[in-house]
């Protein structure tokens, strides 16, 4: 029993460390997932092109999702409610860089989950909200997350943009953005569970005016605010984003970081992309999805 699934990674508008409240809006970059079940006992990871890297996360989204659903009737034949009988192998593939702020692990989660209901026979069956929620719990249990990250586990999962309340993985909101977007990542990388959230909730007051004008419908000038204020708190230089305010609709760091993301029309953009290409790192062209976690 083998299934495929794929999920965008994210850009963020609201960084939920502040507050446990989170905006974030997928992005045309994929990874995906395939897995196999065998109902061998024990699951096992691979991550393309990374032989060292941790599975966790991925091995505990099939483990999850199979507990859940594997005794549905309209499931294949595995008793899943016994923990014994999960079992199988997992391998995910990504064009979304790890630990850079793009929400990779949302997207490996989200795309792993799936993956995993496809081949328990419930592709275009499962709703995918609550496929969502086991991604965000098989990540608490891992540790890769310090809120939960039902902001960008929700954006990947649903496409568009989400505001939600981490603290009860509650949807807030959500709208289809129709936006070009240019990704600047630096050489180094930033986890998002070696965050210091003591630090990032001194910034909470400018979060929840960032909170505010997202609920309005204001996400650009959300994103600017959000990517100032958490640049200062994480200590990355808000140079990016200041280069880039004149010619863009928003712009700020993504996640705990370090990748910058700049959102608005070709033409701005190409005007900051002349800019973050004298940087070190790396430039990516995409633009905003308005669908997220799909089946393969």
């Amino acid at each position: 029993m083998d299934g495929h699934a794929a999920a965008p990674g994210a850009g963020t508008v609201l960084n939920a460390l502040a507050t446990g409240r989170g905006s974030a809006f997928a992005l045309d970059i994929e990874t995906s997932a395939h897995v196999e079940l065998d109902g061998s006992g024990a699951v096992s990871g691979t991550i393309d092109g990374q032989p060292d890297a941790d599975t966790e996360l991925i091995e505990r989204c099939v483990t999850l999702a199979v507990e859940r659903w594997g005794d549905d009737p309209a499931a294949a034949d595995l008793p899943a409610a016994d923990p014994a009988a999960v079992g199988g192998t997992v391998r995910t593939e990504s064009e979304v860089p790890t630990a850079a702020g793009l929400k990779s692990s949302s997207a490996a989660a989200n795309a792993t989950v799936l993956a995993t209901a496809d081949a328990l026979g419930l592709a275009g069956i499962v709703d995918h909200e609550e496929a969502c929620r086991i991604g965000v719990a098989a990540a608490r249990e891992a540790g890769v997350t310090v809120t939960g990250a039902f902001d960008d586990a929700s954006a990947s999962m649903l496409g568009g943009l989400t505001v939600t309340d981490n603290t009860a993985d509650e949807l807030l909101a959500r709208e289809e953005v129709d936006w070009a977007a240019l990704v600047w990542t630096p050489p180094e990388r930033a986890y998002s569970a070696d965050a210091d959230a003591d630090r990032c909730e001194l910034v909470a007051p400018m979060a929840r005016l960032v909170e505010t004008l997202a609920l309005d419908g204001e996400y650009g000038r959300a994103m600017t605010v959000n990517g100032l204020a958490f640049s200062a708190a994480l200590g990355f230089s808000a140079d990016p984003a200041v280069e880039a305010m004149p010619h863009v609709e928003g712009v700020s760091l993504s996640g705990t970081g370090p990748s910058v993301v700049a959102v608005g029309e070709p033409e701005g953009l190409e005007a900051v992309e002349e800019r973050w290409s004298e940087r070190p790192g790396e430039t990516l062209r995409t633009e905003t999805r308005p669908t997220g976690g799909r089946y393969l």
